[in-house]
């Protein structure tokens, strides 16, 4: 074949959805044996334990949840499956299935599907997790990719929102704020892109940031830490729209008050480099960015010494009385109320 020629894709509406459904899901591989039925009947069919259910979904839609100018399929594939694997181990579980429900205009290829749910079984592989069933849809405009996660996990071991005390720590996982400096790169250099073609962009000193924002990771690391160390957090909560949104959800449902203290806040160096460039502070990043899928959680003062070596777990403050309120302690010391100015899913401007 000649190389100036481009490859012919193929039309959706060629294959029809039953044989579209089968050449998606041929590369789909059972993992756990509990998956008595997966793809293929009217519905799967799970085999019952003696552990509690977990189950979360989550619909991202083109153009408020992804901007596909600057997302590989590959990527988002593998995005969507992560966001609700990270609600299922906020929740101390441990994710086993998913479904896939997406819709898509004729502008997608068979092809570019395939590149999608090569991203969807990458995590699947990764994470441990069967592919159970799904739905297939056309619409008018765009795609819609919508996923649920199902997990489990011990009744006596799993973890809300509401159950956080006074004097509990409060703990982070990883850094903050990397995802949302990724967001604004890609940001910036789409808009050049649409001024000025013909300007390539270098993103070669992003690496880390873009990373976090394209290709983020669920922390099941940190529930085997804890899982390890025989430690139960007294409530949890992922951190998807940011750190000030996510206390002010475990203070409100627990009935308390806290102190985060900004000096304690980890931020990566890259995403301090990129607040700098774009002149914003990196606690802003850090406390209102989003997207990070860290996970946030409260523990009784008993358990420090047991996470005190863990690099991948912060303190970053703890829980007190409800009259004392919600604040940030800043590096001058000075006491300010937390509010929540993360992402709003609602917010089509993002």
């Amino acid at each position: 074949m000649n190389s100036n020629q481009k490859t012919k894709l193929t039309e959706i509406s060629q294959l029809g959805e039953f044989v579209l459904i089968s050449k998606l899901t041929n590369f789909n591989h059972i993992k756990h044996k509990s998956t008595i039925k997966a793809i293929g009947d009217d519905a799967a069919v799970i085999e019952r334990s003696n552990k509690e259910t977990v189950v979360t979904t989550d619909l991202m839609v083109e153009g408020i949840h992804f901007n596909l100018m600057y997302t590989p399929l590959k990527h988002l594939g593998y995005k969507a499956v992560i966001v609700n694997l990270s609600d299922i181990y906020a929740m101390n579980a441990i994710p086993k299935y998913i479904t896939v429900s997406i819709a898509v205009s004729n502008r997608f290829s068979y092809e570019a599907l395939v590149e999608l749910y090569a991203g969807i079984y990458t995590a699947c592989e990764l994470y441990n997790v069967d592919l159970i069933g799904g739905d297939t849809s056309s619409s008018e405009k765009g795609m819609f990719i919508s996923i649920t996660a199902i997990g489990e996990g011990e009744k006596e071991n799993i973890v809300y929102r509401n159950t956080a005390k006074p004097n509990d720590l409060v703990c982070v996982s990883g850094d903050l704020g990397a995802a949302y400096m990724g967001l604004q790169v890609l940001e910036r250099e789409t808009d050049i892109f649409k001024s000025t073609p013909e300007i390539q962009p270098d993103l070669s000193d992003y690496d880390y940031i873009l990373k976090r924002q394209l290709k983020p990771e669920a922390r099941k690391d940190i529930i085997e830490i804890l899982k390890l160390n025989k430690i139960v957090p007294t409530s949890m909560i992922d951190i998807s729209d940011g750190l000030s949104s996510e206390i002010l959800h475990i203070c409100n449902q627990s009935q308390v008050g806290c102190e985060i203290y900004e000096e304690r806040l980890p931020i990566s160096d890259e995403t301090i480099k990129m607040a700098d460039e774009i002149n914003i502070l990196p606690t802003i990043a850090a406390m209102n960015g989003g997207e990070d899928y860290e996970l946030l959680f409260t523990l009784n003062l008993k358990d420090y010494d047991k996470i005190k070596e863990f690099k991948e777990i912060t303190v970053i403050g703890h829980i007190t009385e409800l009259n004392q309120g919600i604040n940030l302690i800043t590096k001058d010391g000075t006491s300010a109320p937390i509010i929540a100015q993360g992402w709003n899913a609602m917010d089509e401007h993002r």
